[in-house]
């Protein structure tokens, strides 16, 4: 049965198109995997059937009665609501059930009332709160706060006190209680550790409603999908089978194309040829307006335009003392300590991860070390000849400027030519160097911070999350990238896979935390 239709979607950012005449169908019980570049369009196409944008051209048509979820990190979590408060919410319509139910029953006590209909519809009431565990709603939201950490917190907290990694974990366990019959998930993985990101993986492997899913994680999304749907060049193909298979079929198809594009241009150039030597000549006249016929009538194939593989390149500063930072009976935090005190030091030369829950406190030490907020207790020395580079997890600064003039901003020294070949260096397009970058996505928006980063000297990299919202081959480009740099690295990272055979060191920063994620 078909759960959501989308027919001839059109859409696009000013003129920019995203969207061309897409369709789309999904049906009860399929596990889909969204996937495609940077910028190609998945959190649009996300907004635009949630209703969150309104596209411009096309027919967005849900069946009757689907209950939609949507992991929405900007949602309002009001002061003085607790984590049990925010997770029973997930059954709010089951209470409103609850209520209807006992309306009727008052209604079947009047002599007019019809019977027949106040039964059927009490019976499919019913039925719906015994299929979403309405009567042991409790032990749900236990097992589900458990299982993402949650009850670390204190179920009893008050959410607005809460750090965002924090919000963004109760917000995924509410979705996943209200078991809604198609679930959105937008890059899940990027706010999860690798223990919950496991727990996370059998749940939707079990899920037996639909989903869509974005992820880049790529073990993790073919954990859990049966379909692909590949967003590229404006439009949207269907793929049976995981990542792997659809790369497989993928390259085939390309190939395929490529070869038939050959051979029809090869065509193209023996007709034209044959027209322009015989079309002035009287006996080979008919000839030649045959063929030129068949070429006017000719069904052109055309290459999808190739899209701009990311290249990173981080440039060294002169080389620094021998030790980074060396921190002593460090505590930090905002209004109390997050951590024990902490005796840390970084050499020159090391490249080290971060890992441990989110909530921890990890972005905080960083902000700590760099100085952008005061210690709670103790002390950091920093070395000397430090030329810091630091990336952090989201974009911030005004975002209605345009990706050139954030690079003008930044290196005023650079002509016009060598900003744009900067931006496009980093695998941005024309229209994205010349894009606010508030329209970007996630992923495009990293490259703009990238661009920033490889373009000033460093021989220290401070890197908060990197990986979120790179595509494959950003990300894989990235890693490259950091392995042949010549200076230190100290990165936040929940990405094993990204960061194997890179670093030199693991800190588990999960023994030093007073919190737990």
């Amino acid at each position: 049965m078909s759960i959501l239709n989308v027919e001839k979607l059109t859409h696009g950012f000013g003129e920019r198109a995203i969207f061309d005449n897409v369709s789309f169908r999904l049906l009860k019980g399929e596990h889909i995997g969204l996937i495609g570049a940077n910028g190609e369009g998945k959190s649009t196409f996300m907004n635009i059937i949630t209703g969150k944008l309104q596209p411009d051209e096309g027919k967005i048509e849900w069946s009757n009665r689907v209950r939609v979820g949507y992991l929405d990190q900007h949602t309002v979590l009001e002061k003085g609501m607790t984590i049990r408060q925010v997770l029973q919410a997930a059954f709010e319509h089951l209470y409103e059930i609850e209520a209807r139910i006992n309306d009727i029953y008052m209604e079947m006590s009047d002599e007019n009332a019809d019977m027949d209909s106040l039964m059927e519809e009490l019976g499919e009431l019913q039925e719906i709160l015994d299929s979403r565990d309405f009567y042991i709603i409790d032990s749900k939201v236990e097992e589900v706060a458990r299982a993402l950490g949650i009850t670390a917190f204190g179920l009893d907290s008050d959410v607005t006190e809460l750090s965002g990694g924090q919000r963004t974990k109760i917000l995924l366990a509410k979705l996943l209680l209200e078991k809604p019959d198609i679930l959105l998930l937008d890059e899940p993985t990027n706010y999860l550790d690798v223990e919950h990101i496991e727990w996370l993986k059998r749940y939707l492997q079990e899920y037996e409603n639909a989903f869509i899913l974005i992820s880049h994680d790529i073990p993790f999304l073919n954990s859990v999908i049966n379909l692909i749907y590949h967003m590229d060049n404006q439009q949207l193909t269907r793929y049976v089978g995981d990542y792997y298979k659809f790369k497989e079929v993928y390259e085939m198809k390309k190939s395929q194309l490529e070869a038939a594009y050959n051979k029809q241009q090869k065509e193209i150039a023996d007709l034209k040829d044959f027209v322009a030597r015989n079309k002035a000549r009287v006996s080979t006249r008919n000839m030649a307006m045959s063929r030129q016929k068949k070429l006017d009538k000719m069904d052109m194939i055309e290459l999808a335009q190739e899209k701009p593989k990311p290249e990173f390149d981080f440039k060294t500063a002169r080389t620094p003392s021998r030790y980074i930072f060396q921190a002593e009976n460090l505590e930090i935090g905002y209004d109390s300590a997050l951590t024990k005190p902490l005796n840390l030091s970084m050499e020159r030369g090391q490249k080290i991860v971060i890992t441990g829950s989110n909530g921890i406190g990890k972005t905080t030490l960083l902000k700590s070390l760099l100085g952008l907020i005061p210690a709670i207790s103790g002390s950091v020395e920093k070395g000397d000849f430090l030329e810091i580079g630091y990336f952090e997890q989201e974009m911030s600064g005004d975002m209605s400027k345009t990706c050139l003039n954030e690079i003008w901003d930044t290196f005023p020294y650079l002509n016009q030519a060598e900003a744009r070949a900067a931006l496009a260096k980093c695998g941005l397009t024309t229209k994205h160097i010349e894009s606010q970058i508030k329209v970007l996505s996630g992923g495009e928006q990293a490259k703009v911070r990238l661009c920033k980063l490889q373009n000033a000297e460093s021989n220290i990299l401070i890197l908060d999350e990197p990986t979120n919202h790179l595509d494959v081959d950003a990300k894989d480009e990235l890693k490259r990238a950091l392995k042949e740099y010549k200076g230190s690295i100290l990165m936040v990272c929940h990405e094993p896979e990204f960061y194997d055979g890179l670093v030199t060191d693991v800190w588990d920063f999960s023994q030093y935390s007073k919190l737990k994620g």
